[in-house]
This record gives structure tokens, C-alpha cells and sequence, in this order.
């Protein structure tokens, strides 16, 4: 990412971090990628009864080069899959996805050979936000939830480590269904 990535751990790291965690917290931009009914609730945000502004969000961008958040809302085909990765692809590092609304998240209703069954298949979704379609105010906490992320992210070494270690954990996680957990099938 740049300087902050080279530094050692220690004191000054940590001071570091809270500082660089609370100013990307403060400057996240978004490119909407509006594709169905939930994209009308993800302008509901930016009205002035939500004040998505207040977050320092009110500057959708349109060029995906200035955009660091891409909130997925809507139903995602397979035609629109890859601009949808080639757009996610020109954002700058760090960048964020917010799945906005259950078809966006899981295909919804839609399950044919048209529509992409989770725009997780497509890129790395980091919050998803169940609901058809999910309100404004789903939206905003999602976005909350993302802030907080996005403050409490590591830098440097301690970056590599805790993605590490979330990956392990990730793997080392059982299924859900009662006899997969004991090897039977």
C-alpha cells in the first residue's frame, strides 16, 4: 500500500495504524453498481432523510480509479459479471465490497442459468446485507460495520499475520450439517 507497510512493529506502528485506520474510515468513496430494485433503497441512502453524507460518502464516484467501496446492489447476470470484475479490478487498493440485497448475495429467487448465484463467485464480498430489498437503514449499518473494519485493519507485518491467521481459522472451521462433522457421508 505504501509507506505504513514497511514500517516495523511496535508503539509507533500502533499510533500509526489508529491514525491511518481512522482516516480511511473517514474517506471511503463509493461506486455503485446499481442492477435492480435494491439500487432505488441505495439512493434512498444518499436522500436527505438517510444523509449517507454524513459519513463523508455523499461523492458517488464514476470512475471506478477514485472509488475504494463498490456496494453490489441487484441482481448480477452473467453477462454483466465480467464488468462487474473489470470495474472492481481498476479500484485502488484497499478496496471494499458491500453485497447489497439477497440477489446480489445469493442469486434471490432468481435461480437460472441467466443469473450469477452470489456476486461472491465474481469478487471478495467483505459485508453482505440480506433483505429484498434491504432498507436504507440496512445499509447504513453495513456501512458502519465496514468502518469499523476498516479502522481496526492492521498494517505491515501485522497485516500479513492476521490475514494468515483468519484464513487458517476459516479452514480450520467445521461444517454445519451433523454428519459431515463426523466424517460420514
Amino acid at each position: 500500500m505504501g509507506l505504513e507497510e514497511k514500517l516495523p512493529a511496535g508503539i509507533l506502528l500502533t499510533s500509526v495504524e489508529k491514525l491511518a485506520g481512522y482516516a480511511r474510515k473517514s474517506s471511503v468513496w463509493p461506486a455503485t453498481f446499481g442492477l435492480a430494485c435494491c439500487a432505488i433503497e441505495l439512493m434512498a441512502t444518499g436522500g436527505p432523510r438517510h444523509d449517507l453524507a454524513r459519513f463523508g460518502m455523499e461523492r458517488a464516484s464514476n470512475t471506478p480509479r477514485q472509488a475504494d467501496l463498490m456496494i453490489v446492489a441487484g441482481r448480477v447476470s452473467q453477462k454483466m459479471a465480467p464488468v462487474l470484475r473489470q470495474i472492481y479490478d481498476q479500484m485502488s487498493e484497499p478496496k471494499w465490497v458491500i453485497s447489497m440485497g439477497v440477489c446480489a448475495s445469493s442469486g434471490g429467487m432468481f435461480n437460472n442459468y441467466a443469473i450469477v448465484q452470489g456476486v461472491d463467485h465474481i469478487v471478495p464480498v467483505d459485508i453482505y446485507l440480506p433483505g429484498c430489498p434491504p432498507r436504507p437503514e440496512m445499509l447504513i449499518d453495513a456501512i458502519v460495520k465496514l468502518h469499523d473494519k476498516i479502522q481496526n485493519m492492521k498494517l505491515g507485518v501485522n497485516r500479513e499475520k492476521e490475514i494468515t491467521e483468519l484464513e487458517e481459522a476459516r479452514l480450520r472451521r467445521l461444517p454445519l450439517l451433523p454428519h459431515l462433522r463426523e466424517g460420514v457421508q
